[in-house]
């Protein structure tokens, strides 16, 4: 018989350790290929282990609640053969429930708001770290946290238990006026709110006509108000708006899509294209692709585009395709689709959402001609592509103006204009808009 030593796997490059919920597979069970074999949870997510082999689980390295480094051997397999004990890191555990949704440049706004953390060592208990996350958010004391009753193991305080306190300790508050809390949503959304989320008055009233529904927000909807809100106090944000003549390129997608798409098994839309002409016009502008850091500009070295994708529930996540520049259209467009199909069913991993420098966020998929979007800290830039529209349009000919049907499109790009001043950030969006007008109807892909 031989030992497999199974590693804990990487999460991501800022995981570094994750904490044994529970162990699904005892000592002595058998455990088939790709079966369960313990639960972990990080600050972001909480995750199950498969097992990349078949066998006996004879020895549990950690116990509940301990903390593992990534690549620590937490558990040893008996497998069928001989030899020594083989050590080998399992494929990356899938995420199943995602805690702390990972809005990107969401740690770079906790790191810049300075939150103070719970001190937790003064506590006999042990709380795991999704746990003390949700705590700090929340700003539940240590005091507080030791009184809440525990259903895990020797009454641990799991994220359910957490949860349900959390909910029905805002249950039993005095019921909060719902035009008072509405206009404080709309406030946060128009984006003229401080940067600290608007103080709804706590006076109790009663409903009087039991028509209008309280909505609490969900945790990542609470993220993505703080962010929006954020980056509105820090950046003084101005909106240029350049409108482009899309028709080469139109046609130009319908002559090859059919064709590309029997060859590469994907489909080919307009994001991968509007992803080319930024990170083009990037190389050409590098100031766009920029962070600030108190009085610093930090230039960045890779083009790293993030593309706004709208899940299910409504809520919105930003995946990073990493140097863009560095990719050919074909690469762009299995990028861009694989990121979006992961995203729709939450299996983004967390570094894909994570070192964006620019945002391309796309409202014509929403029917819109044009948007001005909130920057995305701690990027500078952020553009919008609005709905393509047939349009009569002026054209200049050899033989004088003539009138024309024309696909036209509205691009908008908001930037900070601490470090953006109005030339540069015209010049970006109509280089921009430059690359997509003049594209050319018979470039092979």
């Amino acid at each position: 018989m031989a030992q497999y030593e199974l590693l804990l796997p990487k999460m991501g490059e800022s995981v570094a350790e994750a904490t044994v919920i529970k162990w699904v597979k005892q000592i002595g069970d058998s455990i088939d290929l790709d079966d369960t074999i313990l639960e972990i949870a990080t600050d972001k997510v909480d995750s199950e282990v498969p097992s990349p082999v078949a066998g006996k689980l004879v020895k549990q390295l950690f116990k509940e609640d301990e903390v593992a480094q990534v690549g620590d051997v937490i558990a040893i397999i008996e497998t069928e053969g001989g030899g020594e004990a083989k050590k080998e890191e399992t494929p990356m555990a899938t995420p199943v429930v995602e805690k702390k949704p990972e809005i990107p440049g969401l740690e770079q706004l906790q790191e810049e708001k300075q939150v103070v953390q719970a001190d937790f060592s003064s506590s006999e208990r042990f709380y795991s770290p999704l746990v003390k996350s949700i705590a700090s958010q929340e700003k539940i004391s240590t005091a507080e946290l030791d009184t809440i009753k525990g259903s895990g193991a020797d009454g641990r305080l799991n994220k359910d238990d957490l949860l349900n306190y959390i909910s029905s300790k805002t249950g039993t508050k005095a019921a909060v006026n719902t035009q008072e809390k509405s206009e404080a949503i709309v406030e946060a959304k128009a984006d003229t709110a401080p940067s600290q989320a608007p103080a709804v008055n706590k006076t109790t009233t009663t409903s009087v006509s039991g028509g209008d529904e309280i909505i609490e927000m969900d945790r990542m909807r609470k993220l993505i108000a703080d962010h929006m809100v954020m980056s509105k106090s820090t950046s003084p944000h101005v909106t240029s708006f350049v409108e482009a003549d899309v028709t080469n390129l139109v046609l130009w997608r319908n002559k090859v899509k059919n064709s590309f798409e029997k060859r590469e098994n994907e489909k080919i839309t307009f994001t991968p294209i509007f992803v080319e002409a930024v990170a083009k016009a990037i190389k050409d502008f590098p100031m766009i692709n920029v962070s600030v850091n108190g009085t610093q500009i930090i230039k960045k070295s890779n083009i790293n585009i993030g593309m706004a994708a709208a899940l299910p529930s409504g809520n919105l996540i930003v995946p990073v395709i990493r140097n863009a520049d560095q990719l050919n259209l074909v690469g762009l467009t299995k990028a861009v689709n694989d990121l979006a199909a992961r995203a729709r069913v939450s299996k983004l991993k967390p570094d894909e959402t994570q070192g964006g420098t620019f945002t391309l966020t796309n409202v014509g998929s929403f029917g819109n001609v044009m948007g001005t979007p909130i920057i995305n800290q701690p990027q500078v830039a952020i553009l919008a592509v609005g709905a393509i529209k047939k349009k009569p349009a002026v054209l200049e000919t050899e033989h004088g103006d003539v009138i024309a049907i024309r696909h036209m499109m509205f691009l908008s790009l908001s930037y900070d204009h601490r470090v953006v001043d109005g030339s540069l950030g015209g010049m970006f969006v109509r280089r921009v808009a430059d690359y997509l007008e003049n594209w050319d109807f018979n470039r092979e892909i």
